[in-house]
């Protein structure tokens, strides 16, 4: 059953909480928990303070006292009916509200700087805002019988939330999920732990419709935690780096000159605001973020551009995240963490300083690398843990010349780019996307714009996104060294534009671009092609998506999905082995098996078991399906496919 209520009208909740509350109920109301919360829903909420209150009935009043916006204790949640505190009400409850510890999207868009909990991918904890070091645990020994107890208890839970897929795993799996969470947290197994609680707040998401739910996202988060649990069971990768940190530990960096290179907003369904990217003279990358969480998702998107305007938080440096893009920082006592991220404690100290044009070191060393290099290095960087991966591992910065728009798959126009190195010409032809999809930010407005200036040149950075074409989603853009047309931009915009907090104008284009032929949608809604005849390129050829689209099926309906006739199955083995992936064929008809594997007793009723077999076999062709994805991706932007 689907349940859709708006998460701001409720307050957040840790998931011990929710743990504790269902684990509260008797077996038949746990059978009644989702209808429940479908109904509370309904009713209207209303705040008084740290106090959010719903009535339930005319009688009965539900009340969730929430310090700071976060129900942190059971206790928290008190209901008037005669069954409290065992009633289906309090569970209902905090089913509706969202996890204070979710887990934001790998990149810059998912690192909120104030969070309810520390996790492993925050600043610091409460009481040390500097982000000063902080101990390791003693991750270099083996599992302890506790530990060990606890990755097979959350893998048993991630197993039975994969088994019954979206559809399926409503408020007591998620609920049993975020228990196995605590205590893997308790064990001190946090990378685990902050993976179990994306993966229940993805299945929130997928079961409610919200707008920000991506079914790949899903199926990432569950490949990784059953990926975590399964090799620190059998030992078969660094404990240490199993375990993870409870919060990012920070290093003393001393003087630090920073050069900005650009900005861009931060929009999750929770936070919003805005993140600055510079480098310094030895041509590291960091970052400085003002993001905050915001309560109403109309105005998230304003108030992630209006970031830009905000002071940069870092010693005394009194400039914008906007000016920092085109300016510099001379930083003494200086703190970075692994990622990249600066730290802001009381004994920084920051002042304003010249920046450095984009065609000048140390900025310009960051294009000097080959493209193929560049996104050998994005894709060998997300096999890391996500806050062990350097600042920047996923941007690309490219010279390219626009070639206008072609019809893409679907028939849906799209920009194109041939990428230049050194201004010669022949490079891979890549697709050019808007580095965020929501309307009200101006991306794609400002590549909506671009796409009528064909012939442009352009110095770009962008993030990687992994097709097995090159594509890019696009940040910031410049004019590159020896442009005859270079954008006609204002003095004080140091020759580059934000795309994701600035509007681009025609009149910034250079005169001789827009005045060539517009190639852009015409009046009968086709896209004609390029100007130079490129075509956009084509997905390649084998059909890697008939084993991908049995493991997205599976997570969203469950293992029963993987139950269809013979025909089909046939159909899918021969396809695959007539392309030449044996390996895949193999795979789905394992996955396929091990779905249909299940013991009956003696009336012929499914004997319910652990899913082991099952999510092994899941797991194996979601790994073989996400190495193959990375494979095409670097032979596509090196010119072999």
């Amino acid at each position: 059953m689907s349940v859709t209520a708006r998460t701001s009208d409720w307050p957040g909740v840790r998931p011990e909480v929710v743990a504790e509350v269902v684990a509260g109920l008797s077996a038949r109301l746990q059978k009644r928990l989702d209808g429940a919360a479908a109904k509370l829903a309904e009713r209207p909420v209303a705040r008084e303070g740290d106090e959010w209150r719903v009535e339930v009935d005319e009688e009965t009043v539900l009340v969730l006292h929430a310090p700071g916006g976060v129900v942190a204790a059971e206790a928290g949640v008190r209901c008037g009916c005669l069954l409290a505190p065992a009633c289906v009400h309090r569970a209902a409850a905090v089913t509706l509200c969202p996890l204070a510890e979710a887990e934001a999207e790998p990149g810059p868009e998912q690192e909120p700087e104030q969070e309810p909990e520390p996790r492993s991918d925050t600043d610091g904890a409460p009481g040390e805002p500097n982000g000063r070091p902080a101990a390791d645990p003693i991750a270099g020994d083996p599992l302890t019988a506790v530990e060990l107890a606890a990755v097979r208890h959350l893998h048993r839970a991630a197993a039975a939330v994969l088994a019954a897929g979206v559809s399926g795993a409503g408020a007591v799996s998620q609920a049993e999920l975020l228990r196995a969470a605590h205590r893997a947290r308790l064990a001190g197994l946090h990378r685990p732990a902050a993976a179990a609680v994306t993966v229940a707040t993805r299945v929130r998401a997928a079961r409610s419709g919200a707008p920000d739910h991506r079914l790949v996202n899903l199926v990432a988060g569950l490949r990784e935690l059953l990926g975590l649990t399964t090799a620190l069971a059998t030992g078969t990768a660094p404990v240490a780096e199993l375990r993870g940190t409870a919060r990012q530990a920070y290093r003393e960096e001393g003087g630090l000159r920073l050069y900005g290179l650009f900005a861009e907003p931060v929009l999750t369904a929770t936070h919003a605001g805005a993140v600055s990217w510079a480098v310094d003279a030895d041509g590291r990358l960091s970052t400085i973020a003002e993001v905050m969480p915001h309560d109403d998702a109309a105005a998230a998107a304003p108030q992630a551009v209006g970031a830009g305007n905000r002071t940069v938080r870092l010693g005394d440096a009194a400039l914008s995240h906007r000016e920092f893009s085109r300016a510099g920082l001379a930083v003494q006592g200086a703190t970075r963490s692994g990622g990249g991220r600066l730290g802001a404690g009381a004994s920084v100290r920051a002042v304003r300083a010249t920046g450095a044009a984009w065609t000048a070191e140390p900025a310009a060393r960051l294009w000097s690398e080959p493209a193929s290099a560049q996104v050998a290095r994005a894709l060998a960087a997300q096999e890391l843990p996500y806050e062990s991966r350097p600042a920047g591992s996923d941007l690309l910065f490219l010279d390219v010349t626009l070639l206008g728009t072609a019809p893409g798959p679907g028939g849906a126009p799209q920009l194109l780019a041939r990428c230049t190195a050194s201004g010669a010409q022949g490079g891979p032809v890549i697709v050019l996307r808007p580095a965020h999809e929501h309307p009200d930010l101006p991306f794609r407005a400002n590549l909506a714009l671009l796409a009528t200036a064909p012939g442009l040149r352009l110095r770009v950075i962008g993030r990687l996104e992994r097709a097995d074409r090159p594509e890019l989603r696009l940040l910031a853009i410049g004019t590159p060294p020896a442009a005859p047309d270079p954008l006609a931009l204002s003095a004080d915009r140091a020759g580059r534009v934000n795309l994701g907090l600035e509007r681009l104008q025609t009149a910034d284009l250079a005169a001789s671009a827009t005045a060539s032929a517009t190639v852009g949608e015409p009046a009968d809604g086709s896209a004609e092609e390029p100007a130079d005849g490129s075509t956009a390129p084509a997905p390649y050829g084998p059909p890697v998506h008939v084993l991908g689209r049995r493991v997205e099926q599976t997570v969203t309906t469950g293992r029963h999905a993987l139950a269809p006739s013979e025909a089909s199955a046939a159909a899918d083995r021969g396809l695959l082995r007539a392309a030449g992936l044996a390996t895949a064929a193999e795979l789905l008809d394992g996955l396929r098996a091990s779905a249909a594997n299940q013991q009956r007793d003696v009336f012929g009723r499914i004997v319910t078991d652990d899913h082991e077999d099952f999510a092994t076999a899941w797991l194996t062709a979601a790994s073989y399906t996400e190495e193959l994805a990375t494979a095409l991706c670097a032979s596509a932007w090196s010119g072999e496919g």
